[in-house]
């Protein structure tokens, strides 16, 4: 827990060690790696934008916003971004933390693929989406040091292939609860590796409502 980059670090404390640890044995290599990129990119963020954040909250919403994708947290009925925010709520709760300040870390994550709306919340909420579009879509990629791009993946590594790799695990966690995303980015996954998925068309969804007229 020593790597710092333009200052920012993970939090030196028995709860970082304990949700650190919580990942590394429940996720992937793969999904590891992203989210621990992602807390760097969103803390970042956020030192750009001059926004006063807890990183302790920070770095859990960013850490276990993929983990819903785990079968070891998959409801199997849910949104995967559900689970992770119960799981991160789970977690937190153990450590005392007050239902206030979890709430921000349940809702980033919740909201961490709805674009648009948790750029307007609490920065806890906020730099969570922050640091996943800049890890998956590249979203301010510009806006980031070379130096510290490097230095941020030589710590976390970034395979050549990552994009396809992230698109299959995304796909891996969702496609067997299909109906979970309706109205998300998700959906995008489904159609491009099933080109037979047909997502729920909201048009449709009203015309067939029980309401007359």
């Amino acid at each position: 827990m020593n790597f710092t980059v333009q200052g920012i670090r993970i939090p030196d404390t028995q709860m970082m060690r304990d949700a650190t640890a919580f990942i590394r044995d429940t996720e992937s290599d793969l999904l590891f790696n992203h989210s621990s990129r992602v807390y760097y990119w969103a803390a970042l963020a956020g030192q750009q934008r001059n926004l006063k954040v807890d990183h302790e909250l920070l770095y859990v919403g960013c850490m276990f916003h993929d983990i819903g994708l785990t079968h070891e947290h998959c409801s199997c009925d849910k949104r995967f971004e559900v689970d992770g925010a119960n799981a991160a709520r789970e977690f937190l709760r153990g450590y005392g933390v007050e239902e206030g300040e979890i709430d921000k870390v349940w809702t980033g994550i919740a909201l961490h693929t709805t674009p648009g709306i948790p750029e307007f919340m609490a920065p806890e909420i906020a730099l969570v989406t922050a640091g996943v579009e800049m890890d998956v879509l590249g979203i301010g990629y510009e806006g980031f040091a070379a130096d510290d791009r490097e230095a941020v993946v030589a710590q976390h590594p970034r395979s050549a292939s990552f994009k396809e790799e992230i698109i299959q695990a995304f796909y891996d966690g969702i496609k067997h609860r299909p109906q979970t995303t309706f109205g998300n980015v998700k959906a995008d996954v489904l159609k491009d590796k099933d080109p037979a998925f047909q997502p729920m068309n909201f048009c449709h969804i009203i015309r067939q409502s029980r309401w007359q007229g």
